[in-house]
């Protein structure tokens, strides 16, 4: 496979400084090595130009940096689209979840010229489905999915063009275990697939994943993975940006990466959320890498 790495070091939509080094941390860990160890081509195309906090004004309190995010989030998703119009797969590695806006509208944009639809498997602590409306910080990573949905600010519902890039239906959370109010009320209106950690205890991880797959692969042409590191448990994972206690153990996040590759149906991956400055001797960046491993194939014997 041939693989385009692409850096988007944000930490403008969330609520602490760091998560920007993201990156770097994930690349130090040998990403890319490890992938070309698997057998596929890796080119590296580096990071897009995102201005630091301290050359920004906040503007609107409900969605803060909201321009800068936009402006970053249009690069995002052209240059996504371009490398899938070069029949490669486009890896793209976080910052903040809020670069989820231009990475998926990357996707959609290229499935809509293409005629295709796509599915969404979003691993993650939290929903991300808040508005301005309904957020309580106003930080702009917990609200990509409810703006490629339509939902929240135009400048970054219509990034990549004025359209849903995907049914509420072909979207499936997995790993949820902490949503705001108004989430939880767009949830149940949309009818996105939720897999709380509660799911995954009373059913096993096997099984949610089997439901979780079968859900975004339904009708669907190309499968965007994007996985959120706060989604693992912090005494696996301790550099993250939103720590939450009770997350997926070491084993459960290798599983639903060895599921997705045995089904042979992801196109785009991205990793969000990895703070070195949270972490311990980089060992967040390196689990992060050894996920990235399973989803391309890794096994034990």
């Amino acid at each position: 496979m041939n693989i385009h790495l692409l850096g988007a070091p944000m930490d403008l939509g969330s609520g602490r400084r760091g998560v920007d080094m993201g990156p770097s941390a994930i690349r130090i860990a040998g990403l890319a090595e490890r992938l070309k160890d698997l057998g596929n081509k890796v080119v590296d195309e580096g990071d897009i130009v995102i201005r630091n906090m301290e050359e920004l004004k906040v503007g609107d309190i409900r969605a803060r940096y909201l321009k800068e995010i936009t402006r970053a989030s249009r690069i995002l998703c052209q240059r996504v689209e371009k490398i899938f119009d070069r029949g490669s797969f486009p890896l793209v590695l976080g910052g903040d979840h809020s670069i989820a806006v231009g990475t998926v509208s990357g996707v959609g944009s290229f499935c809509r010229r293409k005629r295709k639809k796509m599915g969404i498997l979003w691993i993650d602590a939290h929903g991300d489905i808040n508005t301005p409306a309904t957020s309580p910080t106003g930080n702009i990573h917990g609200m990509p999915l409810a703006a490629v949905l339509g939902l929240g600010p135009e400048e970054l519902a219509t990034i990549g063009g004025d359209f849903r890039k995907v049914r509420p239906d072909n979207i499936a959370l997995v790993g949820v275990r902490s949503l705001d109010e108004g989430e939880k009320k767009h949830l149940r209106k949309l009818g996105v697939h939720v897999y709380t950690m509660s799911d995954i205890d009373r059913q096993g991880i096997h099984r949610v994943m089997k439901k979780a797959i079968s859900k975004v692969t339904e009708n669907t042409d190309y499968l965007h993975v994007s996985f959120d590191l706060d989604a693992v448990d912090p005494t696996v994972a301790p550099g993250v940006g939103t720590p939450v206690k009770g997350g997926l153990d070491y084993r459960e996040s290798h599983l639903i990466m060895e599921f997705i590759a045995d089904a042979g149906v992801m196109s785009s991956l991205e990793i969000v959320e990895v703070n070195p400055i949270l972490d311990e001797h980089n060992i967040s960046a390196e689990f992060a890498v050894e996920l990235v491993q399973s989803a391309f194939g890794k096994k034990i014997l």
